[in-house]
């Protein structure tokens, strides 16, 4: 059994689409990221990053101890390499699909994520910020749009895979983005295909419910009031 520590955000969905896509059981922890859930010593000692989602694997290839794993791109590669599913044996299209998973790690997810908080949660305007960051998810989008062109298809090629998977949650926040889908027609089509998905929409489903419709105080404290401090010292627990 998979234990999915989770809070229904662009990461979190990665992550709960890959399981459904690769129709693995998995139990739900979740991980109540606007109340601090994220600092607890449990957590902790399997995400020292204090950021979710992280996965625990009780029944790891091989056998022995839970495999705990953190960061979604990890976790994505993690549950491929796990199922032989979504990512390619063959050298050219593996390293095709990780380049484009990377591109999400290291530009869309924190370039949006930045444009995000200052479009919506800054307690005030700085253009400055909000010009910087709204440029560069533009530019993201171009980008991205067009790889799409050259493929005709999916992100890193003709097969689906987790390179999809790790985009589409950060393309599903366009419009919290102010980005019009219409300037990026590639985008659109393959934003509309992967929308279709069974699994997507089941990945995209779990735990909605617990989506606050506002950032309490709380919240903003839990979310961006982050330190050093923030993370405990001492033993954690093991997984």
């Amino acid at each position: 059994m998979i234990d999915l520590h989770y809070w229904p955000t662009p990461n979190g969905w990665k992550i709960s689409i890959m399981l459904e896509e690769c129709g693995l059981p998995y139990r739900f922890v979740p991980v109540n990221i606007g109340k601090g859930a994220q600092f607890s010593d449990d957590f902790l000692a399997i995400s020292p990053n204090n950021r979710m989602p992280a996965l625990v694997d009780r029944a790891p290839e091989g056998g022995g101890a839970p495999v705990a794993v953190f960061e979604s791109g990890a976790i994505l590669l993690y549950l491929a390499e796990k199922t032989g599913c979504f990512l390619s044996a063959e050298l050219r299209e593996r390293y095709q699909t990780l380049q484009w998973l990377m591109w999400q790690m290291g530009g869309l997810g924190p370039m949006a994520g930045q444009n995000g908080h200052f479009l919506l949660y800054a307690p005030e305007k700085i253009p400055y910020a909000i010009d910087r960051y709204g440029q560069e998810v533009d530019r993201l989008y171009g980008v991205l749009n067009a790889q799409l062109a050259r493929t005709g298809a999916y992100v890193a090629g003709p097969d689906y895979g987790i390179a999809d998977m790790a985009i589409f949650p950060w393309v599903r926040t366009h419009k919290a983005q102010q980005v019009d889908l219409q300037k990026f027609p590639q985008v659109q089509r393959w934003y509309d295909t992967l929308f279709q998905r069974p699994a997507v929409r089941r990945g995209l489903d779990l735990g909605k419910e617990l989506r606050a419709p506002a950032l309490t105080d709380e919240a903003r404290k839990a979310l961006f009031g982050q330190t050093a401090q923030s993370v405990q010292q001492g033993e954690h627990k093991s997984v």
